[in-house]
């Protein structure tokens, strides 16, 4: 199945030597880090979009770490209770690619992944995964219809009808939101009247939700480094002043609870 289509003309694109392209000659080239750029239009060629390359590596850094090792093994049980033979599952908006690295380390699916971030998508193709790693935008998907059997998306906005229109007919969504106590630590110390998350589901009209799990934890973190490497991978960093982030950045460790709602989706269009 082709999966990839050009940004620029809609047609179906391969691999040819070290490029994709399609039959109206539109071209794209590997990357040395194996993945391909398929934005169009002014935003190709920037670093600009999308998280920079410190916010990139203090994910990397400390997703590494297993902090958030209780939802990547509920992913884990959810892809095995989907009891498919072979599948094809893309990551939406996947980051550095820690969550599609892990899932295709253990289960034998053809992979996707891509995020509008050239950083991110260069530090997921740097890990040599069986993952095919792309730079695109999640409003326009170079991506041909009903290719997924599988697709997942997390703290990320949702795109109803591009997510809807890339999954086949009766294909899983999982979509993680965060729980109400979600780093609530985190924000006690920052905030003075910190508030529970309302774990609103987004707005899915082409997709079933078949069920709803609650994933909990507490994790402890030893140092400022790891402190402010999660703080820049949460919309805190940016709604924070510089007096709540240096209360934060004063802290030599920091215990809180982690919380995630795990949605699953059918799409029936």
């Amino acid at each position: 199945m082709a999966i990839l289509k050009c940004p620029v003309c809609s047609e179906t694109i391969w691999i040819d030597n070290n490029s994709y392209v399609c039959k109206n000659r539109h071209s794209f080239d590997i990357a040395k880090e194996g993945y391909v750029n398929l934005l169009s239009g002014s935003h190709r060629a920037g670093n600009l979009i999308g998280d920079n390359r410190d916010m990139a590596y203090s994910r990397q850094s400390f997703l590494s770490k297993g902090y958030f090792d209780a939802l990547t093994n509920q992913l884990k049980i959810c892809f095995d209770g989907f009891g498919f033979d072979n599948s094809i599952v893309l990551d939406i908006c996947c980051g550095e690619g820690y969550y599609s690295s892990k899932l295709a380390a253990n289960f034998p699916y053809q992979f996707y992944g891509f995020d509008i971030s050239k950083n991110m998508i260069r530090i997921a193709a740097k890990k040599k995964s069986p993952v095919t790693y792309f730079v695109a935008n999640m409003a326009h998907l170079p991506i041909n219809d009903s290719c997924f059997d599988i697709a997942f998306h997390l703290f990320a906005p949702f795109h109803n009808d591009e997510f809807s229109r890339v999954i086949k007919m009766d294909g899983y969504l999982i979509s993680v939101i965060p729980g109400r106590r979600h780093l609530f630590k985190l924000k006690q110390i920052m905030y003075e009247n910190p508030y529970e998350n309302d774990e609103q589901p987004p707005v899915a009209d082409n997709f079933t939700l078949i069920d709803k799990i609650h994933v909990s934890d507490t994790i402890t973190l030893n140092n400022s480094q790891d402190i402010m490497s999660l703080l820049k991978m949460t919309p805190y960093f940016y709604h924070t002043s510089d007096a709540g982030k240096a209360k934060l950045n004063a802290l030599s460790s920091l215990t809180t609870e982690i919380e995630f709602v795990v949605l699953i989706y059918k799409n029936h269009k």
